[in-house]
Parts: structure tokens; sequence; C-alpha cells
């Protein structure tokens, strides 16, 4: 090292002290852990699908449950469109129809409680899916 100045010998020293500095900084970032975090959520139902994700049926294809804010009119429903609504299967269809043919049009949902099969509980789980459709509804949720 005979033929190197102070100058010089100093900027080497320097140098390699950065390398040095740095690699160790850039190995000790590579070395460290992320932190221990645990993901719990809550179990779900595999019986009630989401209906926002159920596609829309094809042409002329009729579905088999209620579509995203589908109502149906409790007056002009047929038995298929009765059974797909929550909580009535075949036989509560067909004793609708058969309430609405005895009985004319329902003139609110609350004349649901009429029809054989058919309480308050199921009623209430209904109310957003169904209208007597027309006036009469209208003036019963007013109150008029």
């Amino acid at each position: 090292m005979a033929g190197i100045s102070r100058f010089e010998k100093g900027v080497l020293l320097l140098t390699a002290g950065f390398v040095l500095f740095t690699g160790g900084w850039f190995l000790a970032g590579q070395n460290t852990s992320e932190p221990y975090t645990v993901t719990v959520s809550a179990p779900q139902e595999p019986s009630a699908p989401d209906p926002a994700l159920q596609e829309a049926p094809a042409e002329g294809e009729r579905p088999d449950s209620l579509l995203p804010g589908e109502v149906i009119d409790l007056n002009a429903a047929d038995a298929y469109d009765l059974d797909r609504l929550p909580g009535i299967g075949p036989a509560k269809a067909e004793a609708i129809l058969i309430y609405r043919e005895e009985h004319g049009s329902f003139q609110s949902v609350d004349d649901l409680l009429s029809v054989s099969g058919i309480g308050e509980v199921t009623l209430e789980n209904l109310r957003p899916y169904v209208t007597a459709g027309g006036a009469a509804e209208t003036a019963g949720a007013t109150g008029g």
C-alpha cells in the first residue's frame, strides 16, 4: 500500500465501510419475519346461497327461486311463482290458489293469515317478497 496516498486510503476505507453498512442493512431487512396474524371468520350456512350471486335465467326459462328485488303479486301468481317464495312449498302454494278461487282477490298481504298453513311467522318472512297488488295494498300501508 506504499503507492496509495493518505487521501486515497481514506476514500477506500469510507467506501468499504459504506458497502458493509448497506449490505448489513439489506440483509437485516431480509431476515425480519412478518408479524403473526390470525384471521377468524364466522361459519357460513350452506343452505342459503346469496341471491345477488345468482345468475338471471336464460330467455324462456323460469327461475327456481326469487331473483334479487323480485316481488310476487298474490292475485296474479300461479302455483310455480308461489312455490318460489321462501317458506312456501307446493302444498301451501296450492292452498293459496284454492283460497283465492273461493274468496276472490287478496285485499292485503295480511289476508294470507286466512290461508291454511300460514301463520304470523311465515307471513312476516313473506312480507318483503309479496304484494296484494293495486290500490288495496297501498291504502292498507298508509292506514287509509
